[in-house]
């Protein structure tokens, strides 16, 4: 017994959101559309509740009502089907150009994108060091002042914003997010010049030194390059005073 109490979650779900996760996965290959009655026969659900979540559903996206009264999946569900597959696709290029900048920096190395005002960490390579930023990978994070969400904010629009030549690259914040951590970041590029999200070296403030901030971001802008170009982008010619 005291095993099985072991295995339990530490937090029990949410009735409701297991209720709108059914209705959804009630969907299968090659359906249109389902009617009420098929969705209560699929999920076991009564029409009324049914008629409930899908109220919710349709409000953030993930369900649309045909004029007959089906139901049918909407763009949301193919927005994160898409970010699915595109992270999918990007691990394999991402997590070893991580693991190289940790094993020449010493560093934890990270991966972010945007998710609305968040910064969303998609890959992460630790530290060998016990000392470092405890982010785990699905971690989402404010769009702050820090490093890494400079770059998610200045180079998502194309064409580039004029005040880029003042940015400088990498960026640098020193406690932008924690009091006892620095950070420096570099766009990455995909297909189309679009931003693919940011490449970022986090440390303790304490191993930050102006030293070891030299050495680091040439070695992150090498990185950056070398990601942009796996990724089938391309980095712009920065201006000259973005790159010093």
């Amino acid at each position: 017994m005291a095993e099985k109490a072991r295995q339990r979650p530490a937090l029990a779900g949410v009735a409701s959101a297991d209720r709108a996760l059914t209705v959804l996965s009630a969907f299968r290959k090659g359906d249109r559309s389902l009617s009420l009655a098929e969705l209560a026969t699929r999920t076991g659900l009564v029409k009324s509740t049914i008629m409930r979540l899908a109220v919710s559903l349709e409000e953030h996206g993930y369900l649309a009502r045909e004029g007959d009264g089906a139901y049918r999946l909407d763009a949301e569900v193919l927005r994160l089907g898409t970010i699915y597959t595109r992270s999918f696709r990007m691990e394999a290029h991402v997590v070893p150009v991580l693991e190289e900048l940790v094993a020449r920096t010493g560093e934890t190395a990270a991966f972010y994108v945007r998710r609305g005002e968040q910064r969303l960490c998609l890959f992460r390579a630790d530290s060998p060091h016990l000392l470092r930023m405890h982010v785990r990978v699905g971690d989402a994070l404010p769009l702050d002042n820090s490093a890494i969400a400079q770059v998610l904010r200045a180079f998502a629009p194309r064409p580039l914003p004029a005040n880029v030549a003042t940015l400088g690259l990498p960026i640098v914040t020193m406690g932008a997010t924690d009091p006892h951590t620095g950070a420096m970041a570099m766009p990455v590029f995909g297909p189309n010049d679009a931003l693919a999200g940011a490449l970022a070296l986090s440390a303790p403030i304490i191993r930050w030194t102006p030293e070891a901030q030299e050495a680091a971001r040439p070695l992150l802008a090498e990185a950056a390059t070398a990601l942009t170009r796996r990724l089938g982008g391309e980095m712009p010619e920065w201006p000259r005073s973005a790159a010093e």
